[in-house]
């Protein structure tokens, strides 16, 4: 398993010593090395290398990274260039389209928004391959949870948004009267019509980065 670097590396050294961490550590390692897990192990924590914590400004949940071939780079809702755009990113993409008038690109790759101070965190970090949610409770969560209690504790506005259940669960984490909470559906087919089209997440956080002198978020992906 690689290591954390960057601000993020002094943020969360905390954690690295605990009994969770530890029983983590070791059973993600046992998983590479007896199973196929997504992502590549190098990817594993893109989303804290390619988003430093003094650049969030906007905060993305998901849940468990895909578990098909070559879609998870460790970036929630991302896939690789040469990949198949997924469903709920499909649905995404649709409602920046409605709420920004952005193009809908033809892949799925969201570095551009990661470098941009947007961190696209899933909640659980690693997958057994086609085996959806086979690394749930192993500790992952506890993780990422100290993770957004770090988010929070920011003194500067960040916006946090919340598709889905899981992801509204975090909400009690999230106190600071300093950020900006958007909820809304999953955009998964299975959801995105009770409420995710039409909830213009894009415009929101940018008006609400704007109002506070922080420079929006360039939504457009290439």
């Amino acid at each position: 398993m690689p290591a954390i670097n960057g601000d993020w590396l002094e943020a969360l050294k905390g954690e690295f010593g605990k009994d969770y961490y530890k029983k983590l550590f070791t059973k993600v390692n046992e998983e590479y090395r007896t199973y196929r897990i997504f992502p590549p192990a190098n990817d594993l924590f893109n989303a804290f290398h390619l988003t430093p914590l003094k650049d969030v400004k906007v905060v993305i949940f998901g849940q468990d990274p895909y578990h098909g071939e070559n879609q998870a780079h460790g970036l929630c809702f991302s896939v690789k260039p040469s990949v198949e755009i997924p469903p709920s990113l499909v649905n995404i993409y649709k409602e920046l389209h409605d709420d920004l008038g952005c193009t809908i690109p033809s892949h799925g790759y969201l570095e551009k928004w990661a470098k941009q101070g947007v961190l696209l965190l899933n909640t659980v970090l690693t997958v057994r391959a086609h085996q959806a949610n086979s690394h749930r409770g192993i500790g992952w969560e506890e993780f990422t949870d100290a993770a957004i209690r770090v988010l929070n504790a920011q003194d500067r506005p960040i916006v946090f948004i919340l598709w889905g259940r899981p992801a509204q669960m975090k909400k009690a984490m999230l106190n600071n009267p300093k950020h900006l909470i958007l909820e809304a559906p999953h955009p998964s087919p299975l959801s995105s019509y009770r409420g995710f089209f039409g909830s213009k997440p894009f415009s929101q956080t940018n008006q609400f980065l704007e109002v506070n002198g922080v420079e929006p978020i360039d939504w457009q992906i290439e």
